[in-house]
């Protein structure tokens, strides 16, 4: 039997799979995504003889599967194929539930929701009203007040938030060197936000999660002013090889990535919605209709028919400054 199983990333399909172009659809998936359940399953190179011999590959509860084709078998049960070009039976897996949130054009008032739940008050430390404010709601910071140590933000009338309840884009000086209206990326990492910018105008603005790690550990993003040296539409990604890992991983064909520092990058995810706190294993996870925004804005550009591309002298990888 075959597990999946690689260090980062694979750029190039398994032995005998051909992984077919991307194609993203209305929620930024080029693919349909599954988990694997709680008593894992078996692939099957060929349709017609799954479940009546060997198998050829066997995958762990939890793993994640990028499904390109759904057929029956004449019994009625259906199957999916998968990216390394094998047949899983669905009754095996659930289908992962990608998150439509998108950034925006930054404004500087703008800020984001963060708790599940935001408490509203009539004001600074004063009654708690009825209403909440959802997670990822974006709202306008009107007017802010100090009181008793803490920062609060006038949201509406006689509507205030807490502070640790939000989060937006915070100003920063523009790295040096960058050519007049040169693209570039800023990752906030304690505020959870990323920028894209234009030159000294920025342009677009989303949150992130980054890795949970701190320093030099293996699961800290990157600090520092980095370049893209490869995009990728997809590839697998999981950290099998890890011998002092607490939990094993191994996603396929992650979409939109594009690598900034060995195997650190920002990249889509799919399977989670905590956007706006630390989350990863090191790389920058976006939403996947954001991460889609930014693979096709940042260079270098990858032809159509491509899957992935290097930079070169005459389009140099995105700056990403990670902060």
């Amino acid at each position: 039997m075959v597990r999946l199983s690689e260090r980062y990333a694979r750029t190039t399909s398994p032995s005998g799979a051909v992984e077919p172009q991307p194609v993203p659809s209305s929620d930024g998936l080029p693919y349909r995504y599954y988990f694997v359940g709680p008593d894992g399953s078996l692939g099957y190179r060929e349709l017609a003889s799954a479940e009546q011999g060997i198998p050829d590959a066997e995958l762990e509860p939890d793993f994640v599967v990028a499904i390109t084709e759904v057929r029956s078998r004449p019994e009625g049960d259906p199957f999916g194929l998968t990216t390394h070009a094998l047949w899983v039976p669905l009754r095996d897996l659930r289908p992962a539930q990608p998150t439509l949130f998108q950034g925006t054009e930054p404004e500087p008032t703008q800020a984001w929701v963060i708790a599940d739940e935001a408490p509203v008050f009539a004001k600074p430390g004063g009654r708690k009203l009825a209403e909440r404010y959802a997670r990822l709601t974006l709202v306008e910071r009107l007017e802010q007040r100090a009181l008793g140590g803490k920062l609060w933000f006038r949201v509406g009338p006689d509507r205030w938030l807490r502070a640790q309840d939000l989060t937006f884009r915070s100003e920063a000086e523009p790295p040096h060197g960058l050519r007049p209206r040169e693209r570039w990326i800023d990752v906030d990492l304690k505020q959870q936000v990323m920028t894209a910018f234009e030159g000294e105008q920025p342009v677009f603005s989303t949150l992130i999660s980054s890795g949970r790690g701190i320093g030099d550990a293996e699961n800290a993003t990157p600090t520092g002013e980095h370049r893209l040296w490869v995009k990728l539409r997809a590839s697998d990604m999981d950290n099998l090889e890890n011998e002092e890992a607490s939990r094993y991983y191994a996603i396929q064909s992650v979409p939109w990535i594009m690598y900034f520092e060995k195997g650190y990058g920002l990249h889509g995810a799919f399977w989670h919605h905590e956007f706006g706190r630390v989350r990863s294993h090191g790389c920058v996870n976006l939403s996947p209709l954001d991460a889609q925004r930014m693979f096709d804005w940042t260079s270098p550009h990858v032809p159509v028919g491509w899957t992935a591309v290097f930079p070169t002298e005459y389009e140099r990888g995105t700056l990403i400054r990670v902060r």
